[in-house]
């Protein structure tokens, strides 16, 4: 499994870009699964029904599944490590990671002048280029935000294989 990092300030873009990537990185035959950070609280599930009731009750995972999908509700108090969820992936080829910008990673670092936030890359030597509607103040490599090819040859040629335990 190879991974890579997706990270920017809220409203950059991220995972408008991560929208964009996929299907290029599909075209390529590549299997990508993406882990996706929020610091908000959310509930896939909704009061009430069946599977909310039986996480209220006490279970520390309920398994959904469908004739098209499943979905895994756990309750992590503690969070889930960054590890911890790589192995709960299923196979793929490659695993796209939005936010866990503390994780030793390789990242792309999604920036636009208009949220007014400052550069990460600086203090971040994960960050290996950035995709942006304008020049960074120093130098570091950097892609337009609609050069998706380029991106996405980017991320192929320095994603990290990262063993996970099983």
């Amino acid at each position: 499994m190879r991974i890579f990092g997706i990270s920017g300030f809220s409203g950059s873009g991220k995972t408008t870009l991560i929208e964009r990537l996929l299907p290029q990185l599909a075209g390529r035959g590549l299997r990508v699964s993406v882990i996706k950070h929020t610091h908000h609280d959310f509930d896939l599930d909704t009061p009430g029904k069946d599977s909310w009731r039986l996480r209220a009750a006490g279970a520390g995972e309920v398994l959904l599944a469908s004739e098209r999908r499943w979905a895994l509700l756990a309750e992590t108090p503690a969070g889930a490590s960054l590890d911890a969820l790589l192995a709960r992936l299923g196979a793929c080829d490659l695993v796209l990671v939005e936010g866990y910008k503390r994780e030793p990673v390789p990242r792309l670092e999604v920036h636009r002048a208009a949220t007014g936030k400052p550069w990460l890359f600086p203090d971040d030597p994960h960050i290996l280029a950035v995709a942006s509607d304008c020049p960074p103040p120093q130098a570091v490599r950097r892609f337009d935000l609609d050069d998706i090819a380029s991106i996405c040859q980017f991320i192929i040629d320095h994603a990290h294989s990262r063993t996970t335990p099983r």
